[in-house]
């Protein structure tokens, strides 16, 4: 895909979309568990009304596909992709919290080129083109600066001690008490696409994300990159569509937070080897 006029376009038109159901997500607020989807995971009946209206206008409007979170679609691996998470943080929002959004990433190649993270029960709108600015309510904002880790709150996400997969429960325990030794506050708010874009604006200083969900994960990173942030894996390289993981933090506060999960898989590792 290509020209940054395309992308400038297409972020109007979902700008528009978004706007447009707003208003619903308001009046949604609190709406009931309804789709069992595994271990403390469901979705609502208005996760579902919202994506089907979102990419039927999306698709209608810009011809390109959509993959949602309750629905599916195309890979977004490769190709021009919509990503849609309808409600981004569904545990907070039927629970009655306002920590909870609409996430909208523009997927090339898997590589996300246009992000918009729209919080309507708070009136935050975040939006971006990649190469940027960050917009916040439609106005640009600074680019991020260099800092420093001990200056700032990280979010981080939530997890079970005891459970398994990519980055197992006591893994990310010892990354949240070694982060808490150096931070000034941490932050857990239960919705990743929320903390993706106060680490864009400047608000937190970082996000360290153990989910792997590309409709999780791609706005924010767009949100990131286009502030002048930096958004790779807890491996370290550029993340894309694929990757198990995000690290996203202003310059300088990545580097730091690097470190302790280099540290972290490092003792980790070690401790394996002598069980």
């Amino acid at each position: 895909m290509a020209a940054n006029t395309d992308r400038e376009h297409l972020l109007a038109v979902a700008t528009e979309v978004l706007d447009g159901v707003s208003e619903r997500f308001v009046t949604g607020h609190g709406a009931p568990r309804s789709v069992d989807k595994g271990r403390n995971d469901f979705a609502t009946e208005l996760d579902l009304e919202l994506e089907r209206r979102i990419s039927g206008e999306l698709a209608e409007r810009t011809g390109i596909a959509v993959h949602g979170e309750e629905f599916g679609g195309p890979s977004a691996s490769s190709g021009t992709v919509w990503l849609l998470d309808p409600i981004d943080g569904t545990v907070n929002y039927s629970a009655g919290l306002p920590t909870a959004g609409i996430l909208l990433s523009l997927v090339d190649d898997g590589e996300p080129v246009v992000g918009l993270t729209w919080m309507p029960l708070t009136g935050h709108r975040f939006s971006a083109v990649v190469d940027g600015p960050l917009l916040f309510n439609g106005e640009p904002r600074k680019r991020l600066e260099p800092q420093r880790l001990e200056d700032h709150m990280i979010a981080v996400g939530s997890f079970d001690v005891d459970s398994r997969g990519r980055v197992p429960g006591r893994t990310r325990l010892s990354v949240i008490t070694e982060l808490s030794r150096r931070v000034a506050r941490l932050r857990m708010h239960g919705s990743t696409g929320i903390d993706l874009a106060y680490t864009a604006s400047g608000a937190l200083g970082g996000a360290v994300v153990f989910g792997h969900h590309p409709w999780d994960n791609a706005a924010g990173v767009a949100l990131v990159r286009a502030a002048g942030g930096i958004a790779t894996d807890f491996e370290g390289k550029p993340w894309r569509i694929g990757c198990g993981s995000v690290l996203a933090a202003a310059p300088g506060i990545h580097d730091e937070i690097s470190d302790i999960l280099r540290s972290v898989r490092t003792e980790s590792r070690s401790e394996g080897e002598s069980q």
